[in-house]
């Protein structure tokens, strides 16, 4: 994208340099290097999205914490000058129900209260040992054939789909059609019709389960929606959005982490190594959070919007201007967390934004974080002689989603 420059003579700006910025392929778990640039020259900039507009970016970690709560910045997508992630996304959002991915409190606070048992800590610690099962499960299915295999397809995507299949009350056989849709939904690279189009067939789908479970609820989250429908606690419409929210969050993330994880780990034996050995519950749960610092798969930023004038960084972010707040330059920030390019498994990284922070922090992420805890500590002891089976520079990485990932990662033992 060509550099642009902002004229306002009594507030001149450096060159407005396109966002998001590529990664350098050398080094593909880094932050762009022009993003941790302006971290230490410049945390609060000007940067121009797809639309040719030029909202602010975020990007020192303190900075983050204090906007991430402030209510002056708005979640809002239908406001004018919103910092939409794709085309797609500014036009299925012109049409999009209220949810906790596009309201402010109150709204947000009564939709929140909806949805958040069944990710408590409570009943997610409750499904670890279903989950343990799940992987043991994938994992003796792969030590049954031979290798190489695909990670990604043998475990990665299977993991948290089956989980939140489950807790969802999706059939899992149908995962391939959910995957699908969900890929476009997030892609940055589709267009506006094809993302209408799968945004439609999940919701379509979704709403013929919840009409289902009205009739003849089950043990799941869809149920429970459905239950509040029949009670008027919730419009259908709210209900078939946020199952499609879920779902779509429940197994992409994870997934992108589980198959991520083990790459920067091979490449990190001697960390590793101390992973394995890790006999500590609470050891591996430090692990799990260094892992999101240092990976923040989230790489496109989370977006908002100024209701009224914000005095920040050395800069005014004036009302009615976007905001991006770039997780992951926060959590490579070495004020924050020193020498953050250093993969440190017994940092203490728990307070990281991988996940956000604020309000509308991830939902499912003490789900998620179950996931990573069992999956990092059984693959790597079961499979102990685990190995790349080709060379890193063939491992092909996946940028055009919300959350980067991998196409495959061929592995043997």
């Amino acid at each position: 994208m060509t550099d642009t420059v902002l004229t306002d003579a009594a507030h001149p700006m450096p060159h407005i340099t396109g966002y998001p910025a590529a990664r350098d392929a050398r080094c593909p778990f880094n932050p762009p290097a022009e993003v941790r640039t302006k971290t230490s020259e410049r945390p609060v900039t000007k940067v121009q999205i797809w639309d040719g507009s030029t909202p602010w970016l975020v990007t020192r970690y303190a900075d983050q914490h204090a906007l991430l709560t402030d209510p002056r910045l708005s979640i809002d997508e239908t406001l004018p000058g919103f910092p939409h992630m794709t085309r797609g996304r500014s036009e299925t959002a012109k049409h999009t129900p209220p949810l906790i991915t596009n309201t402010d409190a109150p709204e947000h606070t009564r939709l929140r209260r909806m949805v958040n048992m069944p990710f408590s800590v409570k009943r997610v610690e409750a499904l670890r040992r279903s989950i343990q099962k799940i992987v043991d499960d994938l994992i003796d299915t792969m030590l049954a054939g031979n290798g190489p295999v695909d990670l990604v397809k043998a475990l990665g995507l299977p993991v948290p789909t089956l989980v939140i299949s489950e807790l969802l009350g999706v059939p899992y056989d149908d995962h391939e059609f959910f995957q699908r849709n969900s890929n476009v939904t997030v892609s940055h690279t589709a267009t506006e019709e094809e993302v209408a189009a799968a945004s439609g067939a999940l919701a379509g789908y979704l709403g013929e389960l919840i009409d289902r479970k009205m009739a003849e609820p089950e043990d799941d989250v869809l149920s429970e929606l459905a239950a509040k429908v029949t009670a008027g606690e919730m419009a259908r419409m709210e209900a078939v959005i946020m199952g499609v929210a879920i779902l779509i969050a429940g197994h992409e993330t994870s997934a992108n982490m589980i198959s991520l994880g083990t790459l920067v780990l091979l490449q990190n034996p001697d960390q590793l190594d101390a992973l394995r050995g890790a006999e500590s519950p609470k050891a591996v749960a430090a692990a799990v959070e260094e892992l999101l610092r240092y990976l923040t798969i989230v790489h496109t930023g989370v977006r908002r919007i100024a209701l009224e004038d914000i005095a920040i960084g050395g800069e005014v972010i004036k009302a009615g201007d976007g905001v991006i707040l770039d997780l992951s330059a926060a959590n490579w920030d070495p004020e924050e967390f020193a020498e953050p390019d250093r993969l440190d498994l017994t940092r203490s990284a728990r307070h990281h934004h991988a996940f956000g922070y604020g309000a509308h922090q991830c939902l499912g992420q003490t789900l998620a974080r179950v996931e990573l805890q069992v999956v990092y500590s059984t693959l790597y002891r079961r499979i102990p002689t685990l190995r790349l089976a080709v060379p890193p520079d063939e491992i092909e990485f996946a940028f055009e989603g919300v959350a980067y990932g991998l196409r495959s990662l061929p592995v043997t033992w």
